[in-house]
């Protein structure tokens, strides 16, 4: 049996396979001979396809959350090695030497004349810039005499 372009569009717009044609038990062979038996009642292609597309996108999701996970394990450590006298910027752009850490919240000191503190979100820490120790040779470093 051979599928030219119109059987296989009309195949593909129908619900189930096409239905056998029967030529009397006689196939036409390559060489132009008749025979009996030969290639009748192949099998149509199975739905492979749609298998490989749910594996793809199960693979992709699953990837996906493994990467979204790694990056939160990566932030909430940050957010726990934050301690005093830190220098840190906010989301905002906020840079500040941490003053004081609650649960929930981070005093940032952001001017040293003016002596103000603001309050942040735990969570608006974007990164640590310097650890407290470098904070506080840099500090020394920077006033003017």
């Amino acid at each position: 049996m051979t599928i030219d372009s119109t059987s296989l569009n009309l195949w593909l717009a129908q619900e189930g396979p096409p239905a056998p044609t029967d030529t009397g038990g006689m196939t036409a062979q390559p060489g132009g001979t008749g025979g009996t038996g030969g290639t009748q009642g192949q099998a149509p292609p199975s739905n492979n396809f749609f298998f490989i597309m749910v594996l793809a996108v199960g693979a992709i999701l699953i990837f996906s959350m493994m990467g979204q996970r790694r990056d939160k394990k990566k932030r909430n450590a940050l957010l726990n090695a934050v301690k005093k006298h830190d220098r840190v910027q906010t989301i905002g752009g906020i840079v500040g030497s941490v003053v004081e850490i609650k649960p929930e919240t981070v005093v940032l000191k952001v001017d040293e004349s003016t002596n103000t503190r603001i309050t942040f979100a735990r969570s608006s820490v974007q990164q640590v810039l310097s650890s407290g120790k470098d904070s506080a040779e840099t500090d020394s470093e920077i006033t003017p005499e």
